[in-house]
């Protein structure tokens, strides 16, 4: 077996663990004098298109995780590769994983349990206000410090150790721990990860996972069954988390808490309740955690509890089709061209430098910090339930005020590029594109910091499979509220927003105010991409090679090609544009037509590059429906 003595800079010491991806070592750094873990994984085969785009991943993976600094998050200092491997390093933990207490069938008392979820959920609200998922929560991605601080491990690295780098078919996640959406296929969003924290704190109150067994039973139970109440697995597991349980792991991600913030309170709410005399119900309680291995403020909680949560309706899905929903996770395929839903196009947008568009300072008041982002303890404080703010409170507030608290909360949503502004009276205009699956979850976050009636809502639901163009996106649009910032007009000829088979493709773009290199390409939903501008030639079908050039502050560009026709399948897909001030690739892409994975994933890294170096990008996408003949 190979012997590893350096990477980098980094002086290895021993391993600490190893897998089917790599080997895990302490580290040290000899420049700032300190210990690191360092998690190697093994690169690619050459010319292996899937193992490399999964390599991309775990590069752009690593580059979100280093930005995540949180005492509940390990944090990630550096990467880096060699010619044969890549690695990630990290802060290193002094203690164990909870999956190594568990599988010695420690037994967590109360306190114990319910500080290391509060830790996990202050963790999980950083990562979500900022766009993160960690997609596979459970006790092996959960480290415990020497004081007993628990901190989250790999975000976002499982998920890229649990795709096509590990093998074909592998299921995002870890089976135990996955949510219903996982297993069916479906958008994962912040609301996965409540679901998978829901699993844990089962475990840490019982000692045992809600569905045991393999993969089959273990989908067919989270998709149909209800795990028996922790309460009646566990004598020292009160009643009152019972409902907290149920709600966190509730089948439809709608019926569960709507953050993990949301899913602490309630935790502490169940606590408080389960302390206090009988019959004392509607009095305030007091409730004093034993003591910790490190400080904790007294928290002073008041009614309401945690509202009684309904059964979850019981799914009455057949296993046949979460089977076949499993098989196509697994093989892949889809069709071809377009997908059948009415469309609009969405308003089309632009950037300042990254410099100009960073999200609101952590300094600003809403919403007030976690216990454990709070580096002294604090004297006893009251929660109190949240209400929805009226008229009178948003002009207390102030309108600069609840622009940063929408600009913080749209900023944070993932699969979706939002913006808009709020009105000297108050009313909020948000307009953008957003998944289907998570309209109503936008809705419903943005009716808890605005009442419905000032909401002026122009967001247009597509399809998840463009999921990562609104990703690439995102880094080029400007946060909600920057109405200064310039833009990037994007628009179908003649303003049309359909068109029929065998209709020409004609795009007009006008450039923002700066000068640009542009590039315009057609998403396909079924995971393709085609490159409108810059194109390779290709003879076949009369298609010359594009000039790439740099244009004028505000020129309007039109393009379009005899060979740029509608054709069936018919349906909904999306054009987008993005004009930078530096070319965004080093050399033109090998084919006019491309993944979609691939190429997108290489667009995020390039506009994320840019904005590290100040460089200056503007971003826009549409809708197109395409009709069948008449």
């Amino acid at each position: 077996m190979e012997t590893i003595e350096t990477l980098g800079k980094y002086e290895i010491k021993r391993p600490l663990g190893r897998g089917a991806m790599g080997t895990v070592y302490e580290g040290w750094d000899p420049i700032i004098a300190r210990r690191v873990a360092i998690k190697t994984v093994r690169l690619p085969d050459n010319d292996d298109p899937e193992t490399e785009e999964a390599l991309a991943r775990f590069r752009r993976e690593a580059q979100a995780a280093g930005r995540l600094t949180h005492p509940n998050i390990v944090g990630v200092f550096d990467y880096g590769e060699t010619n044969d491997l890549a690695y990630i390093v990290m802060e290193f933990v002094d203690g164990p994983t909870l999956k190594t207490l568990l599988d010695k069938q420690e037994r967590f008392a109360l306190a114990d349990a319910v500080r290391v979820m509060e830790d996990v959920l202050a963790g999980l609200q950083f990562s979500h206000e900022r766009g993160v998922v960690h997609r596979d929560i459970k006790p092996a991605n959960v480290m415990l410090t020497s004081s007993g601080q628990a901190k989250i491990a790999d975000f976002g690295i499982a998920r890229i150790e649990s795709s096509s780098m590990t093998q074909a078919g592998t299921l995002l996640g870890t089976p135990a721990y996955m949510s219903p959406e996982q297993f069916m296929g479906q958008v994962v969003d912040a609301r996965s990860d409540i679901y998978s924290s829901g699993v844990l704190l089962y475990q840490l109150l019982t000692g045992e996972r809600p569905f045991e067994g393999g993969l089959s039973a273990i989908m067919h139970k989270a998709l149909n069954t209800e795990p028996p109440a922790p309460s009646q697995l566990s004598v020292t597991a009160p009643p009152s988390f019972d409902p907290v349980v149920r709600r966190a792991m509730a089948k439809r991600p709608q019926d569960r808490f709507a953050s993990a913030k949301a899913f602490a309170e309630a935790i502490r709410a169940a606590v408080a309740q389960q302390a206090e005399p009988a019959g004392d119900a509607d009095e305030q309680t007091m409730f004093t955690p034993p003591p910790a291995a490190r400080p904790r403020p007294v928290e002073q909680i008041q009614p309401p509890r945690v509202a009684p949560v309904p059964p979850p309706r019981r799914s009455t899905m057949p296993i046949t089709v979460a089977a076949v929903a499993l098989l196509g996770l697994l093989g892949g395929g889809g069709a071809w061209w377009f997908l059948a839903r009415p469309a609009a196009p969405v308003i089309a947008t632009a950037t300042p430098p990254a410099a100009e568009v960073s999200p609101a300072p952590s300094t600003t008041p809403i919403p007030a910090p976690t216990h454990s982002e709070t580096a002294q303890p604090s004297p006893a404080r009251t929660v109190t339930p949240s209400v929805q703010p009226d008229a009178q409170q948003l002009a207390l507030a102030g309108l600069d005020a609840l622009r940063r608290r929408i600009a913080q909360w749209a900023n944070s949503r993932s699969c979706a590029v939002l913006e808009g502004d709020v009105a000297d009276g108050g009313a909020v205009k948000l307009n953008g594109l957003a998944s289907d699956h998570s309209i109503e979850g936008l809705r419903q976050g943005l009716a808890a910091l605005v009442p419905p009636g000032q909401i002026d809502w122009r967001v247009t639901g597509v399809a998840p499979a463009f999921c990562p163009a609104l990703d690439a996106l995102h880094l080029a649009t400007p946060a909600f509220g920057a109405t200064d910032a310039p833009r990037l007009g994007l628009q179908m000829a003649d303003d049309k927003t359909s068109l029929r088979d065998g209709e020409p493709v004609r795009v007009r773009v006008a450039m923002p105010d700066f000068p640009g290199w542009l590039r315009v390409d057609y998403v396909v939903h079924d995971g393709t991409v085609q490159h409108l501008y810059p194109q390779l030639a290709d003879t076949k079908i009369g298609i010359a090679a594009d000039r790439p050039k740099s244009y004028a502050p505000g020129e309007t560009v039109n393009l379009a090609n005899p060979s740029w026709l509608i054709g069936p399948p018919y349906g909904t897909d999306m054009i987008i544009a993005v004009a930078a001030s530096d070319p965004l690739f080093d050399h033109p892409r090998a084919s006019n037509s491309e993944p979609a994975d691939a190429y997108l994933g290489d667009l995020w890294t390039a506009i994320d590059n840019l904005r590290q170096h100040h460089g200056r990008v503007a971003g826009a996408g549409i809708t197109l429906e395409a009709l069948p003949p008449k």
